[in-house]
């Protein structure tokens, strides 16, 4: 198998996309009409493809303003499936739940695999790729769910719709524990962080290419798509050293690693559009809050100021 048969690599990168703003959060209030038409013109003038991770009011949103502005941008799309298993290795103080709420959980997930189901068939050009589940299988993950189980929602989708299907996950499982899921996914999704390994900026190129070497030499013939990789500009010390997180650190690994997906063809979606403040503990330097190209405001960071990417 090859790229070609799902989507052309040479049309350009792609990004991770959540328009919430101050005071909007999944679940909670979401951005206005306006408000994700100002981000989705900002995007593409970088990027030919956009990440959405779940099936809901935000994501519709999105699909219609493309339409209607008739934007040049695909769409990954995720069907977000919620922990259905407990999962006490989890790295913060999460991860274990009641039978009632797991139970819930699984009728949730249930009805985003149909829901997905139903926005790939509304949007059959628009929506290039569908993603089941986003760490839903790594070890540190608060949201588990079974491999059988995940695989059991990939063939439900695979049965009713036409584009490829995936599930996007941390490299690591995918050596290992997500290996069954390989002979049922159209191609392979991995996310690469080296600052969240403790890596400065100096090794951060040649981590991600070690990662993405590790599966594709594991899985030869299977294209592996980067559906996360990214830097922050600010952080607190708790899980990233104060002194990686840095303006010019994030530039040098974006022009970097652009310059190396485009020689090699790999298709990476950078994490992420813009800042989100909704994200992690009350610690305004949180990284969790601080991975966007553009701050909450949309004002560009030094990443953007001078040359642009889009090939």
């Amino acid at each position: 198998m090859h790229y070609d048969q799902f989507f052309s690599i040479d049309a350009g990168p792609g990004v991770c996309y959540s328009g919430y703003r101050e005071n909007q959060y999944p679940g909670g209030p979401i951005p206005t009409y306006q408000e994700v038409k100002e981000d989705l013109h900002l995007v593409a003038q970088h990027f030919s493809y956009i990440r959405l991770y779940s099936v809901d009011d935000h994501t519709k949103m999105v699909l219609e303003i493309l339409e209607k502005e008739d934007l040049p941008l695909k769409v990954m799309i995720g069907a977000y499936l919620e922990a259905e298993v407990n999962n006490p290795e989890c790295g913060w103080d999460s991860g274990v739940y009641g039978s009632e709420i797991l139970k819930a959980n699984q009728l949730k997930n249930r009805k985003q695999v149909q829901d997905l189901i139903l926005i790939a068939g509304q949007y059959p050009e628009r929506i290039f790729a569908l993603a089941v589940g986003n760490e839903a299988c790594v070890s540190w993950t608060d949201h588990l769910v079974a491999v059988e189980t995940i695989k059991e929602y990939i063939l439900a989708v695979k049965a009713k719709c036409a584009q490829p299907v995936t599930v996007c996950d941390n490299y690591v499982p995918w050596l290992d524990t997500m290996q069954p899921l390989v002979e049922c996914v159209d191609f392979i999704s991995i996310h690469t962080y080296p600052v969240w390994e403790y890596q400065d900026i100096d090794q951060a190129l040649s981590i991600t290419q070690s990662d993405h070497a590790k599966v594709t030499q594991k899985y030869p013939g299977v294209p592996v798509v980067i559906t996360e990789a990214g830097w922050p500009t600010l952080a607190n010390g708790k899980g990233i050293p104060i002194h990686f997180a840095h303006p010019m650190a994030q530039k040098t690994y974006y022009q970097s690693l652009n310059r190396w997906a485009a020689e090699s063809k790999v298709l990476v979606f950078w994490f992420e559009a813009f800042d989100e403040p909704w994200k992690g503990s009350e610690d305004p330097a949180e990284p969790e809050k601080h991975w966007g190209l553009y701050d909450v405001s949309r004002k560009p960071k030094r990443v953007l100021l001078q040359a642009r990417y889009k090939r």
